[in-house]
This record gives C-alpha cells, structure tokens and sequence, in this order.
C-alpha cells in the first residue's frame, strides 16, 4: 500500500499523528505488516486546497494505492478503522475521505520485480 495524504499546511506539525493514525488503521484492517509504511504527504496553502461546504481547516483527503484482492469486508473495515483513528485524532468523519485505487500486481514494480512475482511476507487477498 502506498497512501498520499492532501490537507492544508495547517496540519503539517500533526504529520507524524496523522501516519500513526493511517498505519494503525492498514495494520489492523488489512493485515499491513508493522514494517511497511509508505505515506507521502502533500501540503497546501488554503486557498489551494478548496472543499465542500461544511469542511474544516481539518479536512483530509486520503489516497491509497493497492494490490488488488482485498475483499469489500476488508475495505470497509479499513475504512471503519481510519474513521476511528482519525477521531481520536479531533479530526471527524465529515473531514476524512478516502480513496482506494487498486490495481493488478503485475501493474507494480517493486525493488526491480514485477509485484505479480513478488514474494510477499503477508497475504493481499483477504
């Protein structure tokens, strides 16, 4: 999993709260292995980072690319998990969206292999 993080500039300082919260969630959704973290965040100034009415300066936008073959049980409580943690963070739900994009494994290069013929330490299909 590889997770980009768009927000405003203003949660910069809560970088490491918030990859806490993302890791926490795969790790106990999905079954991520603790030792596979892959966060990138992208920062905004305000006036760049335009949302939907009724959104706070705490307004996140999750992007998460995968393998596919999680099962939509597994997403939803993926989903269910990043909600929790994100509100133990002050950040409600109505400030948290996500998207998964899943793709093939062998649409991934991965330390010079192909993923589709990766040898994985943990299970993708799920």
């Amino acid at each position: 999993m590889q997770v980009k993080v768009y927000a405003q500039v203003g949660l910069r300082p809560r970088r490491s709260e918030l990859s806490d919260a993302l890791h926490r969630a795969a790790v106990r959704a999905v079954g991520l292995p603790e030792d596979k973290r892959f966060h990138r965040f992208l920062w905004f100034e305000p006036e760049d980072f335009l949302a939907p009415p009724g959104r706070t300066a705490a307004y996140v936008v999750v992007e998460v690319l995968l393998f596919e073959g999680r099962s939509v049980d597994a997403k939803k409580r993926y989903y269910a998990a990043l909600v929790e943690e994100f509100a133990a963070l002050g950040i409600g739900a109505d400030d948290l969206e996500v998207t998964l994009v899943e793709t093939p494994r062998h649409d991934w290069l991965i330390r010079g292999v192909p993923g589709d013929e990766l040898a994985l330490a943990y299970r993708v299909e799920a």
